[in-house]
């Protein structure tokens, strides 16, 4: 990968999962009108949430990712987003307080918008049509005028995201994200939830902190760190052409990031090396993520992570990694310890969804909580085994009451789907789900925080 990069060097490349517009001059009227746009996200930003996922690789902080599977036109509203807020701030400290180490918030949100398909077509009564891929690109209604791409909704979705970036720095600065609120709210979640027993002791030990905190004067009207925080977007690059519009030179570095997104990551089907998604994302200084299926060999992974990561700098890579909660010991070990050996600096991070997806008798595509719980509590055995560290969540979630993942608390059932099932793609964890996935993952998180703890005891004694 010594060749030069450009922006628009990925062009040069064979590229998988890309649409094919009809009108070749209307997406390149799109695309120059997005290259005039303002930027999204700005490079100190970027470099800001790559310095808090350099404190993840080193083990001392938590990644949550999470949000919709794909954000769409219809459902775009100030509700939607505030309630996806409340709900990942209360996970985020659950975390923070299970881990006693800061959490860093990363939304699948403001760019989300473009899915990867398994086939190009899908056929209904009889009739063939491409693929919906996401309303970046092309709508859901099965109809030929509805599926044909459409570049004009490029810049839809550019100005969904800008306005849904306004109001979540609203959100994480104008007092909105105050820790006693987000506190209070979870608290509300423990008292309504089948679980209450279960919960109540974290949830009470949080609460003799803050009230702790408050008698010594640690008030968040002083103490600002108490009612803002950080909170930052990422998305699947999948659509080129529109990452590329949005790809300025900074100011300050002369190098050049992806102001679409914070965190940017290429999926499980495109990662080929020699392809289009690899090459754009090797070029641009944001923090990347990458997924890692069960197709991908361990030095498969090595020859990647040389690509995307060469000078082996901490926090620029994020390995996501979704295998099925059958297959992670099958596959996870064996990356680990070669990432391990050759003494690469990664962030870790467990995407439990998309490896757990099963077709419901019902004929819904559903996700079972239990499944995905697995998923989580073997990565962080294989973790705690390997000693290195298990750095993150993953998740496909909404703030909404969804009915769309069967189990959790509510024991909901393939019955239960048809009541809420509103996903565009695939199955999301309703609020309630989110949050139980937070309590059980924050024992796993004081485990083995605990686990690195007692050898420094011993060794001390």
């Amino acid at each position: 990968m010594n060749e030069r990069w450009t922006p628009d060097s990925w062009r040069k490349k064979p590229i998988q999962q890309a649409p094919t517009y009809p009108d070749a001059a209307a997406l390149q009227s799109v695309e120059r009108q997005l290259a005039g746009f303002p930027p999204l996200v700005f490079a100190g930003e970027a470099r800001k949430l790559k310095r808090a996922l350099g404190k993840v690789a080193a083990g001392e902080s938590f990644l949550l990712q999470g949000g919709d599977c794909a954000e769409s036109f219809a459902e775009h509203s100030a509700d939607n987003i505030r309630d996806f807020f409340r709900v990942f701030l209360q996970m985020a400290v659950v975390l923070t307080f299970a881990g006693s180490c800061p959490v860093v918030k990363v939304g699948r949100i403001a760019g989300q918008f473009a899915k990867p398909r398994s086939a190009p077509t899908e056929k209904a009564g009889g009739v063939e049509l491409p693929s919906y891929r996401g309303d970046i690109i092309n709508d859901i209604e099965f109809t030929e005028e509805a599926r044909t791409p459409d570049p004009r909704r490029q810049l839809m979705a550019y100005r969904q995201s800008a306005a849904t970036l306004n109001l979540i720095r609203a959100f994480a600065t104008g007092g909105y994200a105050n820790l006693e609120n987000a506190h209070r709210w979870m608290l509300g979640f423990v008292k309504d939830s089948p679980q209450s027993s279960r919960y109540r002791e974290l949830a009470e030990r949080i609460t003799e902190s803050l009230d702790f905190m408050r008698a010594i004067g640690i008030d968040p009207e002083v103490h600002p760190e108490m009612r803002i925080t950080d909170f930052y977007t990422s998305h699947e690059a999948l659509l080129l052409g529109y990452e590329e519009a949005l790809t300025r030179v900074d100011s300050t570095s002369g190098d050049w990031y992806a102001c679409s997104g914070h965190m940017l990551w290429i999926g499980d089907r495109t990662r080929q090396p020699d392809h289009a998604h690899v090459e754009y994302a090797r070029g641009v200084k944001n923090p990347i993520g990458l997924k890692c299926g069960p197709s991908l060999s361990p030095d498969g992974l090595l020859r990647l992570v040389d690509i995307l990561n060469p000078d082996n700098e901490p926090g620029r890579l994020t390995l996501i990694c979704r295998f099925g909660a059958d297959r992670v010991f099958d596959h996870l070990p064996q990356l680990v310890r070669a990432v391990k050996r050759e003494g690469r600096v990664v962030v870790w991070s467990c995407d439990p969804m998309h490896g757990n997806t099963i077709k419901a008798a019902s004929g819904f595509k559903t996700r079972p909580f239990e499944l995905i719980m697995q998923e989580v509590r073997n990565f962080f055995a294989v973790h705690q085994a390997e000693g290195t560290h298990a750095g993150g969540l993953h998740l496909e979630m909404t703030g909404k009451n969804v009915t769309e993942c069967t189990g959790g608390a509510r024991a909901l059932t393939d019955a239960d789907l048809h009541d809420r099932y509103h996903t565009y793609c695939d199955p999301r964890l309703n609020a309630e789900q989110a949050l139980e996935l937070a309590f059980l993952t924050a024992e796993l998180i004081k485990r083995e925080r605990q686990g690195r703890e007692r050898p420094r005891v011993e060794a001390a004694e």
